[in-house]
């Protein structure tokens, strides 16, 4: 990750928009974000945090108040971020939640949060989901905001807490740092099966303790005292041998039962028989007295036998009369109807006949009136409906004639469009070729934005090989001075005064070379020009990547891509948009061409269906006219045939009660005089009957007619006295109520009470019998239940061990000796990862003589271990607490330990380089030495490609570092000032 610019509005101290070139500020690698305390050097770390993530480090995230207080409340808070993510140049915008003054009234409103991520190299869809958004970004960054925090913002003193921490709190840090959630997923996994396993066994158990229970149960027995499985055992033969015993004992009882049954049969038999005879004997006695009531019932009997033709006559007779009375009555009201019908005019009987023949007959002629009457309504409803389709028809006719008038001039128009969609859709080739040029412009420009960075990066390596080159040289003519001033010194050594010089010869010596303080040997000047050689050798190679560099931009020039982004992306815009309206017309060209076809056949179909209506207008037209015809003919027939009357109804409805009227008197005048005549025959008959039936009278002989109910009871009561006299003679023949006659009564009570008592011993047995028998046959069943619990649980233990000590390993208990769980071991690991990793830059801070030692040794009061973290000294050569270490030399080691961890999490996150990183304070507790070093190992960190961002206020580093991002605070906010050393 490299970043490119930072811009600030309404954000923490910062009340005015305020931005930030960081390529500018990191172009030599190395750059000092200063400033007074609480003047906002943490808040441009946070603006880059919460660029990236949406949120800040620390517990600055929790109070959520990341609007300016300098700023206007109504001003949005944002940030703006450009950075090089994971290969793609890209430009995020967020706003955090914030409350602003309504417009109207008073109060707040919640603005809620906004993001946009906007990708500059132009592939790709941009985003305004604030999920989606950081989604992507940590699936570029490959780490979480924890992590990035750790790795790319390196906190002020959290790694020194770090580094003195105890095993707990440190361990808290590396799970925010490395997914070991998969291992604390198998370790919950293993706690979770060893409770299921747990509670398997248990419920195991409770099953065989709740069939011990069953069995206690069903035998009425005491818990067992050692093996339940041969206590109970011992209980199902009890049981059985009980049910034996009880099964003899109730067949005995079933035996005596049995003749206590008879002997109380025979007793009970004896008494029935004594009871009838006795009940024979009650019969024949009532019998006797009742003989003057029979010879009554016989005389009263034998009359109303003799008087049944009578009585059947007398209600015939009754009958007659009535229904004579009745006609009379029907025959006054038919006269009177008539004659009310007939408006009055009375119909003689001799002229009735006539009358109502004369009436029918007009009656069955009116029927065809009727008929003509129902043709006209239909005739007349048939000219209705006529008329009004021969208007439909009529209006169908002229919207057809309207549309079929309008379809050539749709045709035409559509024609003529389609003849300028085919011009426009011809033109499509060479907007296409347009549209491509275009496109290839813009990736061109994309490409040639890269590259003018690429180039600017390519010249300055170019500039520090070229200076070190410079150095180089300089260093070797450096060495050569050096070395000859070494060799001058060396003759001047062997000069003695009066002798000749070996270089000149002569004999005097007024400045003879000194000695120099360093002495320069072969070697060393043939390494210096080694190195020269070299630093030559990278200078060719930083120039032929600039000239490749700038072949390439010549290259994208030549495309197109030189010219300004603004009018290269109006024209593509325009091209497509071209292209896009040719493919439009092309596609209404298509469109035309098949709606044409369409009019054409809608024409043909609109002057076929036009012919078809006039042909049936004519038609209707002649149907309607023969109809109106035949409507007159049969109203002039209707009229003559009606006379008087308002209509046809009302004169059929006059003549059919006139035929109704005068028919119902003429049956009722012969109905009146059949049921006289039956009167009086009947009247004859009853008195003639009366005689030869043999009474005085019809008086008499009436009061002697009896119903045939009266009849049936009369003889029902003299048979049963007859009956009742010859069953008790009878029973009292019988030869077992003669054998008993005279015997004593039984003792029936006593025989039923014996009865009782063996039933009673009976039922107790039977109970106890079945008692024994589903005891047997239960405990049957639990002891074949607790063999197969009790086979079942030993593999379930056995298993349930065996999960059990590896979850205690895992959870580092049981036999695991260092206490430590699995999730801790894999932090061991890491945290020894990072120890060697920390370990190499230690040692180059502290010249070789400090390096970290990870320990996995408990802790005290057997604390779980394996998150050890010592310090060596080579001086010593002893391992001691890093607690012991000075301020400078903790500061050492926690940034080497920061800058190890940063190692090991970017590996562990997929090998991302991060090319950006800031160092937060501490650089105050160094002293000259110590700070050289680490300076010497950000050289090295820079050397490799990184921007290391140093945030503090030590006036030392504003001499060391030339690039330098001031911030300024003011009573109206901070602001930002750049200085890069040029």
């Amino acid at each position: 990750m490299r970043l490119h610019r930072l811009e600030m509005t309404a954000f923490g101290p910062f009340a005015e928009t305020t931005s930030v070139d960081f390529d500018a500020l990191s172009s030599d690698g190395l750059f000092l974000l200063h400033g007074h305390t609480g003047a906002g050097k943490t808040t441009v770390l946070d603006a880059i945090a919460f660029a990236l993530y949406g949120t800040v480090p620390g517990a600055r995230q929790e109070c959520k108040r990341l609007h300016s207080d300098h700023a206007p409340a109504a001003t949005p808070p944002k940030v703006v971020l450009e950075a090089t993510v994971g290969g793609r140049r890209l430009r995020i915008v967020r706003s955090p939640e914030f409350s602003r003054p309504k417009l109207r009234g008073d109060g707040v409103r919640t603005e809620n949060a906004k993001a946009t991520l906007t990708w500059l190299d132009g592939r790709g869809q941009n985003l305004t989901r604030i999920v989606e958004i950081g989604d992507e970004v940590n699936r570029l960054l490959g780490m979480s905001a924890d992590q990035f925090f750790q790795v790319v913002l390196l906190p002020q003193g959290e790694f020194a807490r770090f580094l003195c921490a105890a095993n707990e709190d440190r361990e808290r840090l590396l799970e925010r740092l490395f997914d070991t959630a998969r291992f604390g997923t198998a370790e919950q996994w293993l706690a979770n099966r060893r409770r299921e396993s747990s509670a398997q066994l248990d419920s195991r158990t409770q099953a065989i303790d709740r069939l011990v229970a069953q069995v206690c149960t069903a035998a009425d027995a005491d818990g067992p005292a050692d093996d339940p499985i041969e206590w109970a055992q011992d209980l199902l033969e009890n049981a059985r041998d009980a049910k034996l015993d009880a099964d003899a004992h109730l067949e005995q009882l079933h035996a005596a039962a049995d003749e206590a049954v008879r002997r109380l049969d025979d007793a009970r038999h004896v008494a029935e028989l004594q009871r009838r005879i006795r009940a024979a004997q009650c019969q024949l006695e009532e019998y006797r007295s009742g003989a003057d009531r029979r010879a009554v019932l016989s005389n009263e009997l034998a009359q109303s036998r003799r008087a049944a033709g009578v009585g059947a006559l007398v209600e015939d007779h009754a009958a007659a009369k009535r229904q004579a009375r009745q006609s009379d009555a029907a025959m006054i009201r038919a006269r009177d109807h008539l004659t009310h019908c007939n408006g009055g005019v009375v119909v003689e009987r001799a002229d009735l006949e006539s009358a109502v023949r004369a009436w029918t007959e007009e009656l069955g002629r009116l029927d065809l009136v009727v008929a003509d009457v129902k043709t006209v309504a239909s005739l007349e409803s048939t000219v209705q409906r006529l008329v009004a389709e021969q208007k439909a028809a009529t209006a169908q006719s002229q919207q057809l004639a309207a549309e079929h008038d309008a379809i050539p001039a749709e045709i035409d128009a559509a024609e003529r469009e389609l003849v300028r969609c085919t011009d426009e859709a011809s033109e499509i080739p060479v907007l296409t070729d347009r549209k491509d040029r275009a496109a290839d412009a813009v990736a061109a420009a994309a490409e040639l934005l890269t590259l003018r960075a690429a180039l600017g990066k390519a010249n300055a390596q170019f500039e520090s090989s070229r200076a070190r080159h410079n150095d180089a040289k300089e260093r070797v003519l450096e060495l050569r001075e050096l070395r000859l001033s070494g060799m001058a010194a060396e003759l001047a050594g062997a000069l003695r005064d009066g002798s000749a010089c070996q270089v000149c010869g002569s004999v005097e010596h007024p400045a003879p070379a000194l000695p120099a303080a360093t002495t320069v040997t072969e070697s060393d000047e043939l390494a210096a020009a080694d190195a020269e050689v070299a630093a030559a050798a990278q200078r060719d190679r930083a120039v032929a990547a600039v000239h490749a560099v700038e072949r390439a931009m010549a290259g994208l020039t030549g495309r197109g891509g030189d010219r300004e982004s603004d009018v290269l992306a109006s024209e593509l815009a325009a091209a497509t948009r071209l292209l896009a309206a040719a493919q439009s017309a092309r596609r209404r060209a298509n469109a035309l061409t098949t709606a044409i076809a369409d009019l054409r056949h809608r024409a043909e179909r609109v002057g076929t269906a036009l012919r078809d209506i006039e042909i049936a207008l004519s038609a209707g037209e002649e149907r309607i006219a023969a109809a109106r015809v035949r409507i007159d003919e049969l109203r002039d027939g209707i009229v003559a045939a009606i006379g008087s009357d308002e209509c046809v109804e009302d004169r059929r409805d006059r003549l059919e009660a006139l035929a109704t009227a005068g028919a119902r008197l003429r049956d009722a005048y012969g109905t009146a005089s059949t049921a006289a005549a039956l009167a009086t025959a009947t009247e004859r008959k009853l008195e003639r009957l009366s005689r030869e039936s043999g009474f005085d009278s019809v008086e008499a002989a009436t009061a002697a007619v009896r119903t045939a109910a009266e009849q049936r009871r009369l003889e029902a009561e003299l048979t049963t006295a007859n009956e009742r006299r010859a069953h008790a003679e009878a029973v009292l023949a019988e030869p077992e109520i003669a054998a008993v006659a005279g015997a004593e009564p039984p003792d029936v009570e006593a025989l039923e009470a014996a009865h009782s008592h063996i039933r009673a011993t009976l039922d107790h047995a039977i109970a106890e019998q079945a008692q024994c028998t589903r005891r047997a046959t239960k405990l049957a069943e639990l002891v074949a239940q607790l063999w197969a619990a009790h086979d079942h649980l030993a593999p379930m233990q056995a298993a349930h061990d065996e999960l059990e000590k590896v979850a205690d390993l895992v959870a580092g208990r049981g036999q695991n000796s260092r206490r430590m769980s699995l999730r801790s071991y894999v932090l061991a690991a890491r945290l020894e990862e990072v120890a060697v990793a920390a370990s190499a830059r230690l040692r180059r801070m502290s010249g070789g003589r400090f390096e970290f030692v990870h320990t996995d040794a408990r802790g005290p009061r057997g604390k779980r271990g394996g998150l050890g973290l010592e310090i060596r000294d080579d001086y010593t050569g002893s391992v001691r607490p890093a607690k012991t270490l000075s301020g400078g030399e903790t500061f050492t080691a926690s940034l080497a330990l920061a800058l190890g961890l940063a190692d090991v999490v970017a590996a562990e996150s997929g090998g991302l380089v991060l090319d950006t990183m800031f160092i937060d304070e501490g650089f105050g507790s160094l002293d000259d030495d110590a700070l050289d070093s680490v300076m010497g190992v950000l050289d090295e960190l820079r050397a490799g490609g990184r921007v290391v961002g140093i945030v503090s206020h030590v006036d030392e580093l504003r001499q060391r570092i030339p690039n330098r991002l001031h911030v300024i605070r003011g009573r109206a906010g901070s602001r930002l000032e750049v200085r890069v050393a040029g």
